[in-house]
């Protein structure tokens, strides 16, 4: 006869080597990471990225981006949603950061990387899944293309590593706390009065909004707009009752602010 704490050691053994039975990754090199490199500017509205000691500690990102290219499909596809979704954020923050350090400090924004336009977001240098993908698949056909998300304010989350991008969250995501850090994400962005505010009948806001305007179309909580989403934050916005009426009766026009794309770095 088997003893019982013997029996249900046997039991976890078999659980822990069973497909999609292991655990997600607790992001804690990233974190730890995030924390030591990541200034906040203005309560958290802008953050600069510190690549210069970055560069100096660039073994522990490596150890981490490691820690997320041996995650099989499989395994992710057994994770609730919010968990996926938190490691693809991770996965494409931690690898824009990767791409900024293989060229740091010959270049003065994300674009210089390549000779053509965008090719910073096109190199295959992301491995996932047992692939080698770029930014892009990460982003568009992963995060966005994929349909079970849905999920506009990932706008906020992901980071291109540009002053005019929502900023790096000096923490990394999680499936636990997801929903509370992407609502924050967009409330800190749309109270940044230098990339998102409302004169008289005009609001002057980020042209992420132009950029993925489909994305806000899909249903979100019943949203089926920009123009719904923006009035949804209202008060980041410092929207009054007012302004929202006229909003919400199609009476404020929308222009989308120039986009800064100079790298995100720490300032000397």
């Amino acid at each position: 006869m088997i003893h019982g704490s013997i029996r249900l050691g046997l039991v976890l053994a078999l659980l822990a080597g069973a497909p999609g039975a292991m655990a997600a990754p607790d992001h804690g090199q990233w974190q730890s990471l995030l924390e030591e490199y990541v200034e906040e500017v203005d309560g958290g509205q802008a953050t600069r990225v510190d690549y210069g000691g970055l560069m100096n500690d660039r073994a522990r990102l490596q150890g981490y981006l490691d820690e997320l290219a041996a995650v099989p499909r499989e395994q992710f596809e057994a994770w609730p949603q919010n968990t996926q979704l938190a490691f693809l954020i991770n996965a494409y923050n931690a690898w824009t950061v990767e791409s900024i350090l293989r060229e740091y400090p010959a270049i003065d924004s994300i674009r210089d990387i390549g000779f053509l336009p965008g090719a910073a977001w096109r190199r295959k240098v992301v491995s996932l899944f047992g692939e080698q993908v770029s930014l892009d698949n990460v982003e568009h056909d992963m995060i966005r293309g994929w349909d079970r998300f849905q999920e506009p304010r990932i706008h906020f989350a992901v980071n291109c590593a540009a002053i005019g991008c929502p900023p790096l969250r000096a923490e990394a995501y999680t499936g636990e706390r997801l929903q509370q850090q992407l609502d924050d994400n967009t409330r800190l962005f749309l109270s940044d009065r230098d990339r998102n505010h409302i004169e008289s009948n005009t609001a002057y806001i980020s042209r992420i909004f132009d950029w993925y305007e489909e994305d806000f179309e899909k249903g979100w909580n019943g949203i089926d707009s920009v123009t719904d989403f923006l009035l949804r934050y209202a008060d980041a916005l410092a929207m009054d009752a007012d302004t929202a009426a006229r909003m919400a009766r199609g009476e404020i026009r929308l222009r989308y602010l120039d986009y800064d794309w100079g790298l995100n770095a720490v300032r000397e």
